[in-house]
């Protein structure tokens, strides 16, 4: 409705906009409305207002039967009758929403919608209610609850809606486009133009849109294209309402007088037959609003501001007679709206109250209402209150019922164990002085505790009691006892201690002493660490990956690349995948699929670890088949297609793991459905049987890939869904063999134990045993059978002990399409590999199995056991040979192969098993080309809008200054924030670090080091983030709000992976970066450098067992700066580090002097110490030390 014309003493009204929870009753109100009307504290009407029994509704004849309040004092600005239930919706001018149910206007639900615009419209849906506001769409739950909120731009001012069916949504109002939003994914689809000054109602018919416009027009629109067909001019001044309803349009409006815009009380009316105005219908009342209410004739209600209402036919004569009065609270009416019944009208006035006209007495809204759900009632009694703080009060005075049935808590016996308090260990000093006398012991005692005293821990969790937690933090652990733990000590879960210093002190050699590197745990989503690591470990995989490189800013191909890289230089040292990550939470997938975990899940060990693992397995495989199949356009870094592993545009990831597959659908009419299809992994599916019948793996294996199942299908012979045999047959095998375990329940983990013993049991009898059901085996006995004398292949009896999965499989294809598949062991006959591979016979090898650690203490893990090829250990340690490994995120230890398959399904589970086919590393070309070329340093565009040439910081690299081999480069890198770090205050004052701060990355720049240029920077790049941040430490990284955002930064921005890829062409080329500090700077940029190109100026100014001097002291002690001295820059801070090393080879005569620069840091030490390692402000001290600079550094 257009509010222009209307009443000016309105205004006298706009306090109450702002005053909804105002007490006062507001002085137009008429008090005997509120006679028996219950106000809360916050001035709201509780009760709804009863009508008086004496009131008679005549059939046929409009006449109110209730009238409530909604808000007291604030006017209503929309009403709306539920299209789906028995309600009545109302909203207010201070953005507050009310439902009434049924005739009776009993209040349903009560909230607020938007805390400073009033609702213009109302709409309901079968599963909410939308509500338009200024510039906000809100779809909530008839209850409340907020289903979407979609913000549109904050420039738009919306007054209507139109719902064109039952997802696509028209909106319209004073501005000169109209948006179309589709309400399934909550995205604008469309946007309409349409002149100024807009449109403010909207109206369908099954041949146009109607579109009302303030100016007075109104025109109709193609249903497809939005174009205008036709134009009704109806009013001179405005449009207040019409309406449609057949071949007829009415309106009303205000026309242009001298002394202003005046109500017109001549209706406009139209034959939409002839396109033309007919006569116009004069009333005797205002009109501000009118609605066709269709019964048996097509009557119109015109409804004027002041409560007249008068209903006429539209082509006929207004009369007098037909004229009532809505009686309003207020001044005005402000809104009204007719049910779909046409039974019921309701009216909302300017003082919060809400009237309705029903013409009988027992109307309803809908012609078909569904049933209304109601919150159910409170049931629990008000109990007396007791005082808390009062020792003696007895707390019998809370009722409880008496009841001989048997309570919840009262366990049967066979459901529950006694739980004794374990005693705590003896002191390990007791039993090294202990003498036995018999089976007595007797020992002096160390008075470590009090006389005949003990003291218990009351609480499971205490560490100082329950040495369980996790693998010991340094190497220096107390002594456990392992019997008292079911869970081996290296698989359980790792954590990193965190001291003063950070990771710096933290022993990673302690958990890892091979030359592979570990991952570390305490990013958020970093559970698929053991995942990456069986990827990396599949030769082909790794090359592919690191051939790989596109433009897509969050390419998980790319950054598992650079990841990869990572892991390939490092010696030992853990790396972590916080860069994969990152891209890894912004793909919509991943979150769809619920693999992105919160922080509160992660340390909770909320969910199924096993189910996550392997729908992560599924995720990742499908994601990389994608990236490295898509054809790229032009690329922004050349060289990145031409990887020896593409040939025609196939993806690799196809070929190494896709099986092609026949889908088979015979309905019961013998018609017969074939589709190909394939797929990258398989999932197991186990037997029905319960009578416990012994199953190798390959037949379930079999049974797993050539699955056959009856379902409801469709049958195109049949024209209708029948019952079909489905069957799955194996056209083409895969090189990697990936399968999901889905041990998800008790029913999986019991066959897995019961097909390991009959396993054993099997082993033993080949090795001449028994094994007797009701005995166990003596000790003698079991070295009998791994003595020298029993069967010389079995070295040792307990490699055979929970172990169902065979090391090998074989599997042959046969003509008819049929699959066999059977355990292979290596004494097995097998012929010239090319040969068999011709007659369609394959071995396939254990690589790798990923299993869930079941651990109530920590949460449980997930690790993976990986036999590491001869390539990786070629490149680590000089020597080939094949080795299975333990992967424990930064943990990694070798193991015996049995190991790898033996699963105690107490509590190592198997999740995720990885087969290759043997020589599958000589079917690829394995060479690894880097794709990073020298382009990626040449000038780019930034992504700011604002982003001027005269604010540019630095010059970029012309073609004749490409760096070289151990060419100096200055790098300072500055960081913002995302996550604050979490730490716990101990009871003896100190802080202990339970999860460091997440740290983002946001301006890094790159200094020239030599040349004629040395000390301009030729890389000065701003980080675009889009995750918020929590602090962007201006104080110390000179980064503010907005210079990450690209709508409002001044400042050059780029991508993180393009700046990425400048730093990582610069390492491989073989630079030299100088910098303070640049070990964390490496860290979360996340770039593993070798540590021969890294001259770092904390360690060359630095003696040992002794403090780290901050930039800024060193600065000011060798060089006369001043530096730092409000925020911190990283131009000057590079520039400054390049001057330093300059100095550093000056006084130590290029490193050929130790001694005597030892003298210059044992001055620089006493002096730092004598000034508290503070720099004088500038009236005071000067530098005691007049450095000699560079003339090259000083002509900057």
């Amino acid at each position: 409705m257009n509010f222009e014309g209307l009443d000016p003493g309105l205004a006298e009204y706009a306090p109450a906009l702002h005053s909804a929870l105002d007490p006062v009753l507001d002085a137009h109100l008429n008090p005997n409305l509120l006679q028996n009307v219950e106000l809360d504290p916050e001035g709201v009407a509780l009760e709804a207002l009863p009508v008086q029994e004496s009131v008679h509704i005549m059939e046929g004849v409009y006449s109110e039967l209730h009238s409530v309040v909604a808000e007291v004092g604030v006017p209503v600005s929309v009403s709306h009758f539920d299209l789906h239930e028995e309600m009545l919706w109302v909203g207010s001018h201070g953005g507050h929403a009310t439902s009434f149910f049924g005739p009776a206007l009993e209040r349903y639900s009560s909230f607020q919608v938007n805390g400073s615009d009033d609702i213009r419209h109302i709409q309901s849906l079968e599963n909410g209610i939308l509500f338009l506001t200024k510039n906000n769409l809100k779809y909530m739950a008839r209850g409340g609850l907020i289903i979407f909120d979609y913000l549109l731009d904050e420039s738009e001012d919306m007054h209507s809606l139109l719902l064109t069916d039952s997802s696509t949504l028209l909106v319209g109002g004073l501005q000169n486009h109209i948006l179309e939003i589709d309400l399934n994914t909550v995205q604008e689809t469309q946007k309409y133009t349409v002149e100024t000054p807009g449109v403010t109602i909207m109206r369908q018919t099954n041949r146009f849109f109607f579109c009302g416009h303030t100016s007075g027009k109104v025109s109709l629109r193609d249903l497809r294209t939005f174009k205008v067909e036709h134009e009704f001019s109806a009013f001179s001044g405005s449009l207040s309402d019409f309406d449609v309803h057949g071949n007829l349009l009415a309106a009303c409006g205000f026309s242009s007088r001298l002394t202003g815009l005046a109500c017109d009380r001549f209706l406009k009316v139209y034959d939409l037959r002839m396109m033309r105005a007919i006569t116009p219908l004069q009333v005797h009342v205002d009109p501000a609003f009118l609605r066709f209410i269709p019964t048996y004739t097509s009557r119109l209600a015109i409804i004027s501001q002041s409560g007249q209402c008068q209903f006429c036919e539209p082509t006929g004569l207004a009369n007098p007679a037909d004229i009532f009065h809505v009686n309003p609270v207020g001044a005005l009416l402000m809104t009204f709206d007719v049910s779909a019944s046409k039974q019921a009208l309701a009216f909302g006035d300017s003082e919060g109250c809400v009237h309705l006209w029903t013409d009988s007495p027992e109307p309803s809204f809908n012609p078909y209402s569904r049933e209304t759900e109601f919150a159910l009632p409170c049931l629990v009694d008000s109990l007396p209150p007791l005082d808390w703080s009062q020792d003696l009060l007895p707390l019998s005075l809370i009722p409880v019922p008496l009841t001989t049935d048997t309570l919840l808590s009262d366990w049967p016996a066979a459901n529950s164990a006694p739980a004794p308090r374990r005693a705590p260990p003896v002191d390990a000093e007791i039993l090294r002085t202990m003498k036995k006398v018999g089976f007595i012991g007797y020992a002096p005692n160390p008075r470590t505790r009090l006389r005949n005293q003990i003291p218990y821990r009351l609480k499971e969790s205490d560490s100082e009691f329950d040495s369980f937690s996790q693998v010991t933090e340094s190497p220096i652990g107390r002594e456990e006892e392992p019997h008292l733990h079911m869970v081996s000590k290296k698989y359980r879960k790792v954590t990193i201690k965190y001291s003063k210093l950070g990771l710096e002190d933290f022993d990673f050699k302690h958990y890892n002493k091979t030359l592979f590197a570990g991952l570390e745990p305490h990013i958020p989503n970093a559970y698929c660490n053991c995942m990456i690591q069986v990827l990396y470990f599949l030769e082909p995989v790794r090359c592919l990956i690191q051939n790989h490189l596109c433009q897509k800013e969050f390419c998980l191909a790319c950054e598992l690349g650079f990841l990869f890289h990572m892991l390939d230089l490092s010696r030992g040292d853990p790396c972590q995948g916080s860069n994969f990550l990152r891209a890894f939470r912004t793909i919509p997938e991943a979150s769809a699929l619920g693999l992105i975990l919160a922080d509160s899940d992660e340390a909770s060990g909320k969910g199924s670890l096993a189910r996550l693992i392997q729908r992560w397995n599924r995720f990742i495989l499908t994601q990389l088949h994608q990236d490295v199949q898509e054809l790229e356009g032009p690329q922004a870094y050349r060289g990145a297609g031409g990887s020896s592993f593409c040939s025609s545009g196939d993806s690799v990831i196809g070929q190494l793991f896709s099986c092609e597959m026949e889908n088979c659908s015979l309905c019961r009419c013998g018609s017969e459905t074939v589709r190909a299809s394939s797929t990258l992994l398989f999932t197991l599916s186990y037997p029905e049987d319960k009578t416990g019948k012994n199953y190798d793996f390959a037949q379930v294996l079999k049974r797993s890939i050539c699955l056959e199942q009856n379902t409801q299908a469709w049958c195109d012979n049949c024209e209708k869904y029948q019952p079909t045999i489905q069957t799955r047959n194996i056209r083409h095998l895969p090189d990697i063999l990936v399968i999901n375990c889905e041990v998800n329940s008790s029913k999986e983990a019991d066959f897995w134990r019961m097909q390991a013993e009959f396993a054993f049991k099997m082993a033993v009898k080949r090795l001449g045993g028994e094994i007797s059901k009701n005995k166990e085996f003596a000790l003698a006995d079991w070295k009998e059978l791994g003595s020298s004398e029993g069967v010389l292949m079995c070295p040792s009896i307990e490699e055979f002990k929970n172990v169902w999965l065979p090391f090998s499989i074989r599997m042959k294809m046969a003509k008819n399409k049929g699959l066999d598949v059977c355990n292979w062991t290596d004494g097995n006959e097998w012929g010239p590999a090319r040969a068999e591979e011709e007659l369609g016979v394959f071995v396939y090898d254990l690589m790798a199995t990923v299993v869930h650690i079941l651990d109530s203490r920590t949460g449980g893990s997930l690790v993976a056991h990986i036999k590491v090829g001869e390539t990786y250990h070629q490149r680590k340690e000089g020597v080939t040979h094949q080795q299975w490994y333990l992967f424990n995120d930064f943990l990694i230890e070798p193991i015996d192969k049995h190991e790898a398959v033996q699963f105690d399904m107490n509590w190592k589970v198997p999740a995720i098993l990885y087969y290759v086919k043997r020589n599958l590393n000589s079917k690829y070309n394995l060479n690894i080309k880097n794709p990073i070329e020298a382009s990626v340093l040449l000038a780019e565009a930034s992504l700011a809008r604002k982003q001027q040439k005269t604010h540019t910081t630095f010059i970029p690299l012309m073609l004749n200054e490409m760096p070289q081999v151990g060419d100096l480069v200055g790098l300072d890198a500055e960081f913002v924030t995302l996550n604050e770090e979490e730490a716990e205050l101990r009871s003896d004052g100190t802080k202990s670090t339970i999860k460091p701060s997440q740290m983002s990355v946001a301006r890094i720049t790159c200094v020239r080091g030599q040349g004629p240029n040395e000390g301009i920077p030729f890389i000065d790049d701003y980080i675009s983030t889009q995750e918020q941040v929590v602090d962007y430490l201006t104080q110390y990284s000179g980064i503010k709000p907005g210079d990450l955002d690209a709508k409002i930064s001044s400042k050059h921005l780029t991508t993180l992976k393009s700046t990425y890829l400048k730093l990582r062409f610069l390492i491989d080329i073989g630079v030299k970066f100088v910098g303070h500090g640049l070990q964390k700077d490496f860290r979360v940029i996340n770039l593993m450098v070798p540590k021969d190109q890294v001259l770092d100026t904390v360690y060359l100014f630095h003696m040992p067992r002794k403090r780290m001097i901050s930039l800024r002291f060193l600065a000011w002690y060798f060089l006369d700066l001043k530096i730092q001295g409000e925020t911190h820059d990283s131009i000057e801070d590079a520039r400054t580090a390049l001057q330093l090393y300059r100095k550093y080879l000056e006084l130590s005569k290029n490193g050929t002097e130790p001694e005597s620069f030892h003298k210059v840091l044992k001055g620089l030490y006493e002096k730092g110490r004598k000034m508290d390692w503070k720099v004088p402000k500038p009236e005071g001290q000067t530098s005691p030390k007049n450095a000699a600079v560079f003339s090259s550094v000083l002509a900057l």
